[in-house]
């Protein structure tokens, strides 16, 4: 774990290593973002040295909305993923992405680029999850893991906000209590010591009282080129404070024209409650690109 806090810290670091620029100043409302859908596609025929048919599409959606007056800042941001994929032989369609991502800051200004801050954040995703194996005869099979609301992490905490402009900041809070909902019926069947999420057997929550640090940085190496990564650091101060979760994603977006870009997405998740080891999530194709507004 020490070396993914290490990865971390670095480019935590490296957010405030970028020269200074005249910060974002207009007052009102700001909102945009954008939606891309992304199409992959693997055919063979009589090939030598075989092969799967499949085809997979995927939906990304990255959309703020933000709001600054009289020393007051409110940034919110939206993320959601969600795709699948259909293997020739397979008898299920299977998940290749999914993720509800929300983040609100609410600030109070006390000097020119910080703020006192309230930040709240909901994390889940939109469809079932499954398990998939085979039977003794062979048969693929699945069975039910999660779903919509199970889990769901619900953060709240007070602490400082740092904001050069839309695209450079970094939230520390302190304080902060993450809550996580799962389906009793998930936990009903445990044996005594197994957890689901770390949830225990019969119950419907776990509450965690910790710090966190969230940072956000985005700007374009080249021209065309878009790259944003994401920073999400959580200790839980009530149970091994030294084994901290992180959530670290990288994107690179390649514009070819208005309509039309590559994406290369990779994110990083390590949470012991979840899975006890890196979780690495790696996503790449051409796709269609539309603008929100």
């Amino acid at each position: 774990m020490k070396q993914y806090l290490f990865l971390a810290l670095i480019s935590t670091q490296l957010i405030f290593a970028q020269n200074d620029s005249i910060a974002e100043s207009d007052e009102g409302w700001k909102r945009g973002g954008k939606a891309t859908f992304l199409f992959n596609q693997s055919a063979f025929s009589e090939w030598a040295s075989g092969g799967q048919n499949s085809v997979s599409l995927s939906f990304h959606t990255d959309y703020d909305l933000s709001y600054k007056k009289n020393g007051w800042n409110w940034d919110t941001k939206f993320l959601g993923d969600f795709g699948l994929t259909k293997i020739s032989g397979s008898r299920f369609l299977r998940k290749t992405n999914d993720r509800i991502d929300l983040q609100s800051f609410l600030g109070r200004s006390f000097s020119k680029s910080w703020s006192y801050s309230t930040v709240f954040g909901v994390k889940t995703q939109f469809a079932r999850g499954y398990k998939f194996g085979k039977d003794s005869s062979g048969e693929e099979t699945r069975s039910l893991k999660t779903h919509f609301f199970s889990p769901v992490y619900i953060q709240l905490g007070v602490g400082l906000y740092w904001k050069k402009n839309n695209d450079l900041w970094i939230n520390i809070a302190p304080f902060t209590q993450r809550l996580t909902l799962v389906s009793r019926k998930f936990t009903a069947d445990l044996q005594e010591g197994q957890e689901y999420f770390g949830v225990r057997k019969g119950d419907n929550h776990r509450f965690e009282l910790g710090a966190s640090v969230n940072a956000f940085y985005k700007f374009l190496p080249l021209e065309n080129i878009t790259l944003e990564q994401r920073l999400g650091l959580y200790s839980d101060y009530l149970d091994k404070a030294e084994n901290i979760d992180l959530d670290y994603q990288v994107s690179v977006e390649m514009k070819v024209n208005d309509r039309i870009s590559t994406n290369l997405i990779l994110q990083l998740v390590y949470d012991d409650n979840a899975v006890q080891s890196l979780q690495v999530r790696q996503v790449f194709g051409i796709g269609l690109r539309m603008t929100l507004k």
